[in-house]
């Protein structure tokens, strides 16, 4: 299939991320930074600041959407990097399409803060949500990348601790093996210029601390996933996180769980991030809407 502008346009935009290597993850999350302000959210988008019990967060909202209705929303950026900042056009656009309010979680991130850092912000945002009047069957906790792994790590978490689950989790591009051991990660290492196994494994290390990459909070796929609620898995068929795609909607599957998956022909990383330039992006999110809308009450 021949690539289209707008996917060259994107593509090119991920080579310039890669072309040069940052010299510390400082460096690395300025030239994420920079290179995600030119995607900003519509005008109409509501942005501002709040406290979910202790974890800074940014609540951002299309315009006329039901605030009891809610999407908590978990960045992506191998746990190193981003935040609800670099995220906003994305959590906007699904905010719109799914006809909920969104809550962006800023947790707290690697090397400085290795696992279960980010887990356990995470699980203190939806406990937050909990306790300030919305029902579990009215959210949806949803992400991209490594933040696709935290829905997972919190579902995980919130059905081991005895919490009532949220209606249905939405993973775009999730990233839920830290050992790296899909097949491909070799065979789509030619097609994937911005996900690389030796900046990805190095990630990893960087986020576990010494924990057990296989720690199911860690890895969801190593985790017994019976009784989770749906899920919707997007994938893009040219990245080298595909496997993690694949194998876990086979691990869902065997523990019943009731799972919607699709494989984006020659789409990229999180390519939603690109929604206002790639029609595919936008597509794909107003298909999780979609989703989400049939699941919240």
């Amino acid at each position: 299939m021949a690539t289209s502008p707008e996917l060259a346009r994107v593509i090119g935009l991920m080579k310039a991320i890669r072309a040069k290597p940052p010299a510390d993850i400082h460096e690395a999350r300025t030239v994420l930074d920079q290179a995600f302000a030119e995607f900003k959210p519509s005008s109409d988008v509501t942005v501002f600041e709040i406290d979910a019990g202790g974890v800074p967060c940014q609540w951002i909202t299309a315009p006329d959407t039901p605030q009891d209705r809610l999407i908590i929303y978990f960045h992506g950026g191998a746990y190193a990097a981003c935040s609800p900042t670099t995220h906003q056009d994305l959590i906007g656009r699904l905010s719109r399409a799914s006809g909920a309010a969104a809550l962006g979680v800023d947790y707290r991130l690697a090397p400085e803060h290795p696992f279960p850092a980010a887990v356990d912000d995470s699980i203190a945002a939806y406990n937050w949500a909990l306790g300030h009047g919305f029902e579990p069957s009215n959210i949806v906790l949803a992400g991209d990348s490594a933040g696709g792994g935290l829905v997972l790590s919190v579902l995980l978490a919130a059905r081991d601790s005895g919490i009532e689950l949220p209606a249905a989790g939405v993973c775009f591009s999730p990233w839920v093996d830290l050992e790296c051991s899909g097949a491909s990660m070799d065979a789509n290492d030619h097609l994937d210029d911005f996900i690389k196994y030796g900046g990805l494994s190095a990630r990893a290390e960087s986020y576990l601390g010494g924990a057990d990459p296989k720690h199911p909070w860690a890895s969801a796929l190593y985790a017994d996933l019976r009784g989770l609620p749906p899920l919707l898995v997007h994938v893009g068929s040219a990245e080298t996180l595909l496997d993690d795609s694949t194998r876990l909607v086979a691990s869902a599957e065997r523990a019943g769980v009731d799972i919607t998956f699709k494989i984006w022909e020659d789409m990229v990383h999180v390519w939603q991030a690109f929604a206002s330039i790639l029609p595919e992006g936008q597509e794909s999110i107003e298909e999780a809407g979609a989703f989400i809308r049939k699941k919240l009450v």
